[in-house]
């Protein structure tokens, strides 16, 4: 048991901002609990958010058959390519388990705008993987970063969206975007004990840089 919750992020299409409109919590005496966190969840509804298919009441706390609905959305063990994605993610490691993998592969689908974003705990030798927020808004050029590269992060405290907002830069002070939001936490969570090292994972990109993946590790 790696990790303890997860959030549920959505919004409404690629380059908008993300609201974080639920929580998975798991203990070993409870098992796994899903609910909404009903002010975000109201703000997301003016921008079209419609609540999960198979929990539709936004004011009840779910306990039952979350984890085997929410599994539907990791990697098929039928699929050739099952073990070189894990890896991609970071998440082939053998102890984790479904909950854990959840949150490393943000459980996404091309069928909705949904993300599952982890909380992880400052563990020695923990790595994820997390793809960059506010990229859009920079049209950087193709090569702008390559694969490899290791990266500088900066606390941003007076960022009007996020108190714990974390900018990327390159290692020439060049601004790249931003952790996005949960997976932010971890910089604080580990930054008494560790320096996380952030590299670029992967990069997709023709003109211009459409996403870039980093790997963030103690």
């Amino acid at each position: 048991m790696l990790i303890r919750q997860i959030y549920l992020s959505w919004r409404p299409g690629k380059g908008k901002r993300r609201h974080i409109v639920g929580i998975l919590k798991r203990n070993s005496s409870e098992g796994v609990r899903f609910s909404y966190l009903l002010p975000d969840v109201k703000k997301a509804q003016e921008e079209g958010f419609v609540a999960y298919a198979e929990f539709p009441d936004i004011s009840k706390v779910y306990t039952e058959h979350v984890m085997e609905i929410f599994s539907q959305r990791l990697i098929k063990p039928s699929r050739p390519d099952r073990i070189k994605m894990l890896q991609f993610w970071e998440a082939d490691n053998s102890n984790y388990d479904d909950f854990d993998i959840l949150a490393l592969t943000q459980g996404w689908l091309s069928t909705d705008n949904f993300e599952f974003l982890g909380v992880y705990n400052p563990i020695k030798d923990f790595c994820f993987v997390t793809d960059i927020a506010g990229l859009s808004s920079l049209n950087l050029s193709k090569d702008f970063v390559k694969i490899g590269d290791n990266l500088k992060f900066e606390f941003e405290g007076n960022n009007e969206f996020d108190k714990d907002a974390i900018m990327i830069k390159t290692n020439r002070g060049q601004n790249i975007g931003y952790i996005k939001k949960i997976h932010c936490k971890f910089f604080h969570q580990v930054k008494s004990k560790y320096t996380p090292k952030v590299s670029v994972k992967a990069i997709d990109q023709n003109g211009i840089i459409k996403q870039l993946f980093l790997k963030v590790e103690v």
